[in-house]
């Protein structure tokens, strides 16, 4: 019987393993004490969940859930020195996710590495949102698009748990958007994926741009790239990149090593992706729509009032007499942890030529 990752309890199936480990030239040892040996250097390196992380190792390389871990009693030689080189560069910061090649995401694996952004759980709250928005919309079969959409956790779990829907991912970076477009393959779930620019960039110029080339951004603007969508959209939702620039000395070395920083940065104040996010939203949208969108747990005040503003879309001065923002039903709601995480807006924009009174129910 050749057993080449695993041993499970029972002197027959160790048996096994041991004769294979035998034959490979290696003992056999115990799961439990790699496993603490494990632990203990993750924490001395400062890792957040050392046997969380130990743990995660372990099952992937014995190819087992972590929770049957318990069953296992000894491993053979080599999987215990691929578990120890594992540990040794997780103690290097190196992200946990990018040594099993996943992210859990709600329902799904999502295949990541470098030049990804990693999905974080607390975006797995708002696609709960986003889920709840398109419910209380009562549209049979909403469009939805996902902007900077990056390994497509969000488009791919709104279109897993929400089959009727129309999904659409828009992405940017070229790393980014092959592990977009890996995970769309391997899932096998419909998204619809585009190349284009959300507008973050300043050389995102819609009206300037004429298809690429010297000095012209690589991908079109989203509003170029998705124009047959313009004013159809019920749903955009987006975890745009938004932290501010003066805390790049204060993020994990997992973060600052190895997130795309694209991914990461949103300026001076943290708000220039999400900026553009709700400009591409106001394009996107048709009247009613809905923008589910996450910020930094320190935007809880900056953001929601960005749209109350009426956003970068505002055509004209706010706070006058009869004008109001095109954007009502603002809310800003936390995660599971209390902390300030995605705001839901309504785009309501005034009728052609007529402002909206201020008194005027949206």
């Amino acid at each position: 019987m050749t057993l080449p990752r695993t041993a499970q309890a029972g002197s027959d199936v160790l048996a096994a393993v041991g004769d294979h480990s035998m034959a490979i030239g290696g003992r056999p040892v115990l799961l439990r004490d790699e496993l603490t040996a494990a632990a203990a250097r993750l924490e001395a390196a400062g890792v957040a969940s050392p046997r969380g992380d130990a743990e995660q190792l372990a099952a992937h390389v014995l190819e087992v859930s972590r929770g049957r871990l318990a069953l296992v009693d000894r491993i053979d030689a080599a999987a215990a020195a691929e578990l120890r080189a594992l540990v040794e560069r997780r103690a290097g910061r190196v992200p946990l996710q990018h040594l099993t090649g996943v992210a859990g995401f709600r329902r799904l694996d999502i295949a990541v590495g470098p030049g990804v952004f990693i999905p974080r759980p607390e975006t797995e709250w708002v696609v709960e949102g986003a889920l709840e928005a398109l419910r209380s919309l009562a549209v049979a079969r909403p469009v939805c698009v996902d902007l900077c959409s990056g390994s497509g956790a969000i488009a791919l779990a709104l279109a897993d748990e929400l089959p009727a829907a129309q999904v659409h991912a828009v992405e940017v970076e070229p790393s980014a958007l092959g592990w977009l477009r890996r995970n769309v393959e391997r899932t096998g779930l419909p998204v619809h994926v585009h190349h284009a620019d959300v507008g973050i960039s300043a050389d995102a110029d819609a009206d300037a741009y004429t298809g690429g080339g010297a000095g012209r951004p690589s991908a079109p603007p989203v509003r170029v790239a998705l124009a047959d969508l313009a004013g159809r959209v019920d749903l955009v939702v987006s975890n745009p990149p938004y932290l501010p620039d003066r805390d790049r000395a204060l993020v994990e070395p997992e973060v600052g090593r190895h997130d795309p920083p694209a991914a990461l940065w949103g300026g001076p104040d943290g708000l220039d992706g999400p900026r553009a996010v709700v400009a591409a939203a106001a394009a996107l949208l048709r009247p009613g729509g809905v923008l589910v969108m996450e910020h930094a747990d320190e935007h809880g005040q900056a953001v929601p009032a960005l749209l109350a503003e009426g956003g970068p879309a505002a055509s004209g001065p706010s706070g006058g007499a009869g004008w109001a923002s095109p954007w009502s039903h603002i809310v800003d709601h936390p995660d599971l942890a209390g902390r300030d995480r995605f705001v839901t807006a309504r785009w309501n924009p005034p009728e052609r030529g007529r402002p909206r009174g201020a008194g005027e129910d949206a």
